[in-house]
């Protein structure tokens, strides 16, 4: 595509930009070059009048060079205008109007040479109002049919501009796919599917967070509770690794029943009944002796001293 357009050239690069696309490669050519014609003839005419006038006024020569000027000057606008019209892609009753509209024009312009000088502006016959009247005849029906062709190019490139803009309204109204859509096939997708970190089954739990100030006066052994295992070789490594991955799991049982659980707790609550009467035993002996004892201690320091 894009040698294509470098094989058309600078042309159909400027008809693209800022018309559109071009509908025959002959209404390109024809239009820009009755368009830039058109300008070419204004400048002509203009370099013309201004060695023309270089000359005395009113003199042989002088008419020679400024007739052709007026001539030049009166045919570049419609030529202009003409070219227009072909550029844009207007329908064809405009531009059979302002083919007849230059039509009319150049016979103004002809006649106008005719005429020019011996004729004109109160000069013997005086033909001026005749081919002023015909020129701003063919004038009047290329200027309508310019601005025909401009309005309609302009509402052409809105209505398209429109449809352009309703269709991305729809678009954004209606979407292919809405997000409730979307997340639904995520959720059949992801239905019976459990997520693990390294083949561990994801398990619900609770965590205790304390904070620093809470501890202060706390004294923690860092060693208490805690236990160090060595491995005692590969095969208990690989087993361990086993178990981390979900693939085996060790189980640890008791040998012991409830009933013998029952009888060492009993045993045991036995046991803390009878130091708890030896230790009050112990206290009320020493608070029947205490008295005595401290009445032999007396008697013996009154002995001493004696």
């Amino acid at each position: 595509m894009a040698a294509e357009q470098a094989a058309d050239g600078y042309l159909f690069d400027l008809y693209r930009r800022y018309i559109g696309e071009p509908e025959d490669r002959t209404d390109v050519y024809v239009g820009f070059g009755l368009f830039l014609g058109g300008i070419g003839l204004a400048i002509i005419g203009l370099v013309l009048f201004l060695w023309g006038s270089t000359f005395e006024a009113r003199s042989g020569i002088y008419f020679a060079w400024v007739g052709p000027a007026y001539a030049l000057a009166m045919m570049a606008l419609p030529v202009t205008m003409l070219g227009i019209v072909v550029l844009l892609p207007s329908e064809r009753r405009m531009l059979y109007t302002s083919i007849a509209g230059v039509a009319i024009t150049a016979g103004a312009v002809a006649g106008f040479l005719f005429v020019y000088p011996k004729d004109w502006n109160g000069y013997g016959a005086d033909y001026t109002v005749q081919v002023v009247a015909v020129y701003a005849l063919g004038l009047a029906g290329i200027t309508a049919s310019t601005g025909a062709a401009l309005i309609a190019h302009y509402l052409d490139m809105a209505q398209q501009a429109e449809v352009v803009a309703t269709k991305d309204d729809e678009d954004d109204d209606d979407p292919e796919h809405t997000d409730a859509e979307i997340q639904q096939d995520i959720d059949d997708a992801m239905d019976g599917v459990e997520l693990s970190w390294g083949g561990v089954e994801q398990t619900e739990h609770k965590r205790l967070n304390f904070a620093s100030d809470d501890l202060e006066e706390v004294s923690i052994d860092s060693d208490a509770g805690t236990t160090t295992t060595r491995s005692s070789g590969v095969e208990t490594q690989v087993a361990g690794l086993k178990g981390l991955k979900g693939g085996e799991t060790k189980e640890t049982t008791s040998s012991s029943t409830v009933d013998d659980q029952t009888a060492k707790l009993k045993e045991l609550r036995e046991q803390q009944r009878a130091e708890e009467l030896a230790t009050a035993d112990d206290s009320a002996v020493d608070t029947v002796t205490n008295p005595f004892s401290g009445l032999l201690e007396r008697l013996r320091k009154l002995v001493k001293r004696n």
